[in-house]
């Protein structure tokens, strides 16, 4: 597994925005692991001397094979506001995937319905509407290719559970080293090929306009294969 220690993108009185290790967990989970929750915690607390509680408000999440952006709120009006947006869709969030396979078309459109499978705790994708499930759509294009691989920008429309992921399979497009999605194989720090690569929303000090953040892209494959 690589090092456990977040990259800072940004941060202000308002937020911390940090670049999440690929294999880390959002929040705290059965693992014991270290998660980006209480490494920002200790950040805040060790580089402002902080004394007591340190407030940091989770307002969403990444999956832990995941990485990349993760945005977190300093106060709780922040995390409130923050929250909100992305309740009203307000937040623009890009990804970068590497997929076994090139799409067929170089760039589109995917709608599905998801469902969860709970005794597999895995997400199904269904071209029509069925009881539980919810409707769930991206955008996509190819950005270079490499092999029989390829590179996508992937622009998420729904915040739905394991959305990029289950949706490109469906595609017939599984993430590099997503084995819970496809015929692929694991990488070797049990990560997946799945990037979260840029965010745009309105910053909680409203007077303060939009604002954008990215992360660079990992220097590792399979990602240096399309250097």
């Amino acid at each position: 597994m690589e090092s456990y220690q977040p990259g800072v993108i940004f941060e202000d009185n308002h937020l911390l925005v940090i670049n999440k290790p690929f294999g880390m967990p959002s929040q705290g989970d059965s693992s014991g692991d270290l998660n980006a929750f209480d490494w920002a915690r200790e950040y805040i607390r060790e580089k402002y001397a902080k004394p007591g509680e340190v407030y940091i408000g989770l307002v969403h999440r990444i999956d832990r094979p995941t990485g990349g952006i993760l945005v977190l709120a300093r106060t709780s009006k922040a995390a409130a506001r923050i929250s909100k947006l992305f309740q009203d869709k307000k937040v623009q969030k890009v990804y970068y995937a590497v997929t076994e396979r090139i799409p067929d078309q170089p760039q589109g459109e995917l709608k599905h319905f998801l469902k969860k499978i709970t005794d597999r705790n895995i997400m199904r994708a269904y071209d029509k509407e069925l009881p539980h499930s919810q409707p769930a759509s991206l955008q996509y294009r190819v950005l270079k290719t490499a092999g029989n691989r390829a590179l996508l920008e992937v622009l998420p429309k729904t915040g739905r559970r394991h959305q990029i992921r289950v949706q490109l399979a469906a595609m017939g497009c599984t993430i590099v080293g997503d084995v819970k999605y496809g015929k692929t194989d694991f990488l070797p720090d049990q990560s997946i090929a799945l990037f979260a690569k840029r965010i745009r929303f309105q910053h909680p000090n409203q007077g303060l306009g939009e604002v954008e953040f990215e992360a660079p892209l990992p220097q590792k494959a399979p990602w240096s294969d399309f250097g």
